[in-house]
């Protein structure tokens, strides 16, 4: 498969303390990659430094064969890289609709007559459509959350970048969620995905990276990983 995202050696640091560590990493044109670690362990650091949000104070992030280690956040929306957020972050005052608008327009490039369809299909896919024209901050968490991945979409992403987007859901309703991403996942979106939810993230990753204290700890088949005796003493508790 052709490599879409490829990090190399990519550190970051505030003050003394190491966020990032040498992380070096290559993610394929249509693969689903599932990252673990304990709080703390500079997971969506890494996602900051991907998306722009944070530029990388060593190495090197190729996006689609491109060096956009100094593009900003923005520029990497245009690209192709979307991104949702551990904490919904919607425009409460303003619609379902709107939201995506604003996301397919300022973040897609779209011109307005050209987003109108484009947020109609993601709100569709996202099961949000019959609240389009409701106001986001009346939303529940739920459907936040499902904003924050139609937002992402809305962008036209060629890699979705989904941060914690099961967090304090119930179990239902994060299935719910699942069987959405799955569909996402079938049209060929490339995805990463930080998740302490595991059991929502095994039913989707193709392949699993653990770090901690910002450093890769193990990577491969997520049925290998979970079976990883580190793995299992650092981020499961378990002495083995």
């Amino acid at each position: 498969m052709k490599t879409l995202l490829t990090l190399d050696g990519v550190s970051k640091r505030y003050g003394a303390l190491t966020v990032t560590d040498n992380i070096t990493l290559s993610v394929a044109q249509g693969e689903t990659l599932g990252i673990l670690g304990p709080n703390g362990a500079g997971k969506t650091t890494l996602f900051n430094l991907i998306s722009g949000d944070v530029r990388a104070d060593r190495g090197r992030v190729t996006f689609g064969g491109q060096d956009i280690s100094v593009l900003p956040a923005h520029k990497r929306c245009c690209l192709g890289i979307g991104r949702s957020y551990q904490i919904p972050q919607p425009y409460g005052a303003m619609t379902v609709f709107e939201n995506c608008l604003v996301a397919a327009t300022f973040g897609g490039g779209l011109a307005e007559k050209d987003a109108y369809p484009v947020c109609v299909d993601v709100l569709e896919k996202t099961g949000l459509l019959k609240k389009a024209n409701q106001l986001a901050g009346s939303l529940t968490l739920l459907d936040r959350k499902r904003l924050e991945l139609a937002r992402a979409l809305s962008t036209q992403p060629k890699l979705l970048l989904l941060d914690e987007i099961a967090g304090g859901l119930t179990e239902h309703e994060a299935k719910q969620l699942v069987d959405e991403i799955r569909k996402i996942k079938a049209q060929g979106i490339t995805m990463i995905w930080i998740e302490h939810v595991v059991h929502a993230l095994l039913a989707v990753a193709d392949r699993l990276l653990v770090i901690n204290f910002g450093a890769r700890l193990a990577e491969g088949l997520p049925d290998a990983v979970m079976n990883d005796a580190d793995v299992k003493r650092v981020y499961m508790g378990l002495e083995v």
